[in-house]
């Protein structure tokens, strides 16, 4: 039985594919189209989900959409209603488009699946809704490795739920608490997001890589004015201080004359004020899943947690959660945001609707290390190498280690597309861009020269799995960057003045440490494990660059620019090198040299997006 699970129509498109209840393909469409965060059908991702599978649209039994429509309209109605008569603007600019393109979204998902798979397939009878949430539970937990388990999601909003807590047993999953709107932990982040002057839905992270350059001195505020928290971890917001219900933006001026002052415009610097900000959202965020763990612990009995939903993507409360040890076991999503719910609508079809016995992978999960998209052949490879004008040399396997871990500990970028792409938001050593962590100009020349955005952001370490817990305070599993830990003591050494400048922070003692190029002001770092079962290759380049410094860990950020997706094909590789200063690019068995490339094929980035 192959089931086609869809995300589409507001951020995030994705579709997933199962066989038997076993993953077989899952994707974002904005990896094909190259639009980022691209909403609409997701018709690219679910061509290479069947091209995967090798089978034709008449094999699909099921297509099931991860929400239902008609609950959501009915939230935006009953919402416009209840706040009457603020918020006709919005309203008026909302209406027509769920009046055309949304009320009927069963009539436009059958129209698209017809125009994208088969016309002559009845998809009437074969399609199916899942609910938001339980989508994303059951994205969280039928691929753990947990015969029982219970569930936190937490997001914006879904239909109305923004927070369920579900009860997984065995092939049984039952959602039995919900918070919903507006009373959202996601939107409250959201806001912080607007007002520190970053876009809502992509910019979130840049306001929890913020958050350690400043205090949390608005915290007891936000806890004052803004949220009001029970015993149990459940909340409500004071709905007075946000115009997102309603209006055409996330706060109003209320929420402004409260932190003392209008929102960062995006080009405007970035203040002491707006990193004390993004400390007390974070500190808040974290306090409050906190509790809410503990409400669920001490509930349930449960010892295992599984998290998704996209404020299950905050790295640091999930490191708190962990070292909090409120659970046995934690086990997060990859792809916790609205493109995992595709995958979580294809699971609880197969589990809840055809009531098929559980499946409990042999690995350490079901999401074979997240490497679910497309990969490519030698001969695709060169060919779409050869068509760019790529100038590239042919390797065997143990070459291209050897070249490249070479590459990295002479203190070179390197663009590293191997195996499959990954599903989620982060590269996991199949579309990334590694480098040597022991650099302590490494940091803001990949951020400024390569990935052309803020210098602040930090990096993430790919760590040996066998090495993790001498380099970080942290020694479980950690294959999908979901977990912040700190750099451990002995590792650790204050920044030198001559780093600061190059650093470019405007402090000095700035915590760094023997591996400066991951290592936060905090002396903190968002782990990925790397494991021989999941990437042997990323594994064997880590370990070669080991062999050759030392060090067991690399730079690993995600193959692309600001503004654009991740890198999908051989082709976006090769653009993606050569609008960049990126050193070396290996591309299955090939190799490329930027020095060897011709000057005109060289895309000029940092034009672009006007840097200095």
């Amino acid at each position: 039985m192959y089931i086609l699970g869809i995300s589409a129509f507001y951020h995030d498109s994705a579709a997933c594919l199962l066989n038997d209840g076993k993953i077989v393909a899952a994707a974002q469409e904005e990896r094909f189209t190259r639009k980022k965060h691209d909403a609409g059908f997701p018709t690219h991702a679910i061509q290479y989900c069947l091209k995967e599978a090798g089978i034709a649209a008449k094999d699909i039994d099921n297509v099931v959409f991860y929400e239902k429509p008609f609950v959501k309209f009915e939230r935006l109605l009953e919402t416009y209603l209840a706040f009457a008569p603020k918020g006709f603007t919005s309203f008026a600019k909302a209406m027509p488009v769920w009046i055309k393109d949304k009320l009927f979204q069963k009539s436009a998902l059958i129209k698209e699946l017809k125009s994208t798979l088969d016309e002559s397939v009845d998809w009437r009878e074969r399609l199916l809704f899942s609910e938001h949430h339980l989508s994303h539970a059951a994205s969280a937990y039928y691929p753990s490795p947990f015969e029982s388990a219970a569930v936190l999601t937490l997001d914006g909003v879904g239909e109305w739920t923004t927070t369920s807590l579900a009860i997984g047993k065995g092939s049984d999953l039952q959602v039995v608490k919900e918070i919903h709107f507006p009373h959202s932990l996601g939107l409250l982040y959201s806001a912080f997001t607007y007002y520190t002057g970053f876009k809502v839905n992509s910019g979130e992270y840049k306001v929890m890589g913020l958050a350690p350059y400043g205090e949390p001195r608005y915290a007891d505020l936000i806890r004052e004015k803004l949220i009001t928290v029970a015993e149990d971890g459940s909340f409500q917001l004071d709905m007075s201080y946000f115009d997102y219900a309603t209006g055409l933006t996330m706060t109003n001026k209320k929420f402004d004359a409260l932190f003392g002052g209008p929102p960062r415009t995006s080009e405007k610097e970035l203040t002491q004020r707006e990193m004390d900000l993004a400390a007390s959202v974070q500190k808040v965020t974290e306090d409050i899943v906190l509790e809410l763990t503990r409400g669920i612990a001490k509930e349930t009995g449960e010892r295992n947690l599984c998290l998704a939903g996209g404020v299950a993507l905050n790295c640091v409360a999930n490191g708190i959660l962990l070292r909090e040890k409120i659970f046995d076991n934690i086990w997060i999503q990859p792809a916790a945001g609205d493109a995992g719910g595709a995958l979580g609508a294809a699971l609880s079809t197969w589990y809840m609707h055809h009531s098929k016995e559980r499946y409990l992978s042999k690995e350490r999960d079901a999401m074979k290390g997240a490497y679910l998209g497309p990969e490519f052949t030698d001969a695709e490879i060169e060919a779409d190498l050869t068509a760019c004008g790529a100038r590239f040399k042919k390797l065997s396997e143990a070459e291209v280690i050897e070249e490249v871990a070479s590459a990295l500990a002479d203190e070179k970028a390197v663009g590293w597309m191997q195996g499959r792409m990954e599903f989620g938001p982060r590269a996991l050593g199949g579309r990334s861009i590694i480098a040597d962590p022991r650099s302590p100009v490494m940091q803001k020349q990949l951020n400024l020269k390569v990935k052309y955005r803020e210098s602040f952001r930090p990096f993430a370490p790919s760590v040996l799995r066998e090495d993790v817990a001498e380099w970080f305070e942290h020694d479980t599993d950690s294959p999908y960057m979901l977990l912040v830990a700190d750099v451990q003591s002995d590792k650790r050494r204050a920044m030198t003045e001559e780093e600061e400048a190059l650093f470019g922070i405007d402090k000095l003692n700035v915590p760094r440490s023997s591996v400066p190029a991951i290592t936060h002001v905090d002396y903190s770092a968002r782990i990925q494990t790397v494991h021989t079962d999941t990437n042997p290759k990323y594994h064997a380049v880590i370990s070669k660059f080991k062999e050759k410094t030392g060090c067991p860990l690399v730079v690993n950020t995600s193959f692309n620019v600001r503004g654009e997706p991740i890198v999908c094909t051989p082709t976006d590789a090769f653009k993606c090198f050569m609008g960049t200063e990126m050193d070396v690019l290996a591309v299955g068995n090939y190799v490329l040299y930027k020095e060897q490339q011709d000057e005109p094929l060289k895309e000029n980035y940092e034009e672009r997006y006007e840097l200095d």
